[in-house]
């Protein structure tokens, strides 16, 4: 039979209201966590002694913490290290975010008020919850902007977190964006790249991106991008380690340029092959803006 002990895990879902933890729950029953919604926090423990004392039947355990229990919210730190203190399962954090424009958009739809606000003023009521939630989402194991999420993308994100969990694979995220149209929300390292010349003032490479080898190339080229990859490749050896030895699962590494589609894209490119070749961590790179400005 296998260990299933060593595969026991219990998994804290929290974040924003309206970014998605109704879907994310759905999501985790569907791969075959038993999820329990709106728990107060002082009650983590007796989960973890329930999964602990049931001899492999519950492995899994998903529990959704938000602001509806927020007489709670306090104790959620003391739980989380009375569970790392005394049980062997494996426990992360499942932060989910989205921007306050889109938050608000959601509310708006939905027609639903905001927990935290005042008569019909969502965006009073979001900001008192980021500021609430900003010490909880440092210490998330994976923070997922569902911003620009569909909710089957949403479900792939996290199906592909959660199935076949390899606890010694630490997922590096490297997007590539573009400053004009926002910083990504979910990134643990931005990275500026602003300073090096720019291919946009090419004419024959305007219309191309940095996955292209002229646009790539004409980057690669100069002697501030070798220098600055040497200094930044130095800085990511050492703290993606620091990261892993914190129990992050993830990390998330933005290099953002001016539009997103050139100097960004070629770094990022050049990160996922570099950083790809490790052993002990699984490397994915997304272009967030690359195809923004290109026409249908």
């Amino acid at each position: 039979m296998e260990d299933r002990m060593e595969q026991a895990m219990l998994v804290i879902i929290t974040g924003m209201s309206g970014a998605g933890k109704t879907i994310a729950v759905q999501s985790m029953e569907d791969l075959g966590f038993f999820c329990v919604d709106n728990l107060p926090p002082v009650l983590i423990p007796k989960f973890a002694e329930l999964i602990q004392q049931s001899n492999g039947k519950i492995g899994r355990v998903a529990l959704v913490i938000d602001l509806r229990g927020r007489e709670f919210f306090k104790a959620l730190s003391q739980s989380l290290q009375d569970v790392k203190d005394n049980y062997t399962l494996r426990s992360e954090i499942l932060f989910l975010d989205a921007t306050d424009t889109v938050l608000v958009q959601r509310y708006k739809e939905t027609r639903r008020r905001h927990p935290l606000a005042p008569g019909d003023a969502p965006l009073e009521g979001i900001s008192q919850e980021r500021k609430l939630l900003e010490e909880l989402k440092g210490l998330a194991n994976q923070v997922i902007d569902t911003s620009n999420l569909k909710p089957a993308q949403l479900k792939e994100r996290i199906a592909a977190r959660f199935t076949n969990v390899e606890e010694s694979k630490l997922s590096l995220n490297v997007i590539s964006f573009g400053f004009k149209y926002g910083v990504p929300i979910d990134a643990d390292l931005i990275f500026d790249v602003r300073f090096l010349p720019n291919p946009h003032y090419v004419e024959a490479l305007r219309p191309n991106t940095g996955m292209d080898s002229e646009v790539y190339e004409y980057v690669m080229k100069w002697s501030e991008t070798q220098e600055f990859l040497v200094k930044l490749l130095d800085m990511l050896h050492f703290l993606i380690p620091q990261y892993r030895k914190e129990g992050k699962s993830q990390v998330v590494i933005g290099i953002g340029c001016t539009g997103g589609k050139h100097r960004s894209v070629a770094i990022a490119e050049y990160l996922g092959k570099v950083l790809g070749e490790s052993e002990t961590e699984d490397v994915r790179v997304r272009h967030r803006d690359a195809d923004r400005d290109r026409k249908v």
